[in-house]
């Protein structure tokens, strides 16, 4: 465990000095979950139904409407898990799993909805950026399951903050 963390260090070392930083090699990047420590194994929730559905209010003109699939929802550690449903105006909806970091302010994808089942693998955690055009990741960040960088104390309490229309 020793080897990745010094080899991390060095990296830093380098690229403090000027040095270029390579990429990282193929055979890292399939081995990243083993030489980094991480979340493990996630589960991927049942594909989300109509009636478990909670509905978010999103700040930005948007003519699309946003839901979480409460069944879904779930707290461990910082990291809150979600079913995402952005519905288009026709009606069309898009899916996701995805996992919120709260005390980094993080957004991961875990696998997207097509035909009713998941598919692909998880992306990498992204930066939840204030003013990007996907802005239902700030207001769930800021307004639900995150404010002060504090994620829910249980998955109840962030369906609780769902049906609220936002965290006490």
């Amino acid at each position: 465990m020793r080897a990745p963390l010094l080899a991390a260090g060095l990296v830093a070392a380098l690229a403090a000095c000027g040095h270029v930083v390579e990429e990282p090699s193929e055979w890292e990047r399939e081995h990243e979950a083993r030489l980094r420590p991480g979340e493990g194994s996630v589960e991927l929730p049942p594909y989300p139904r109509d009636p478990q559905l909670i509905q978010f209010a999103v700040a930005a003109a948007s003519e699309f409407r946003f839901f979480i699939d409460s069944a879904s929802l779930s707290v461990e550690k910082d990291i809150v898990r979600y079913v995402l449903v952005a519905r288009s105006p026709a009606g069309v909806d898009n899916v996701s799993f995805e996992g919120m970091r709260c005390t980094s302010g993080e957004v991961r994808i875990y696998a997207i909805g097509r035909d009713r089942a998941w598919t692909g693998k998880p992306g990498p955690w992204r930066t939840i950026e204030p003013r990007s055009l996907q802005r239902w990741h700030n207001a769930l960040y800021r307004e639900y399951f995150c404010p002060l960088r504090v994620p829910p104390a249980s998955a109840r309490e962030g369906v609780d903050a769902l049906r609220r229309g936002g965290a006490r």
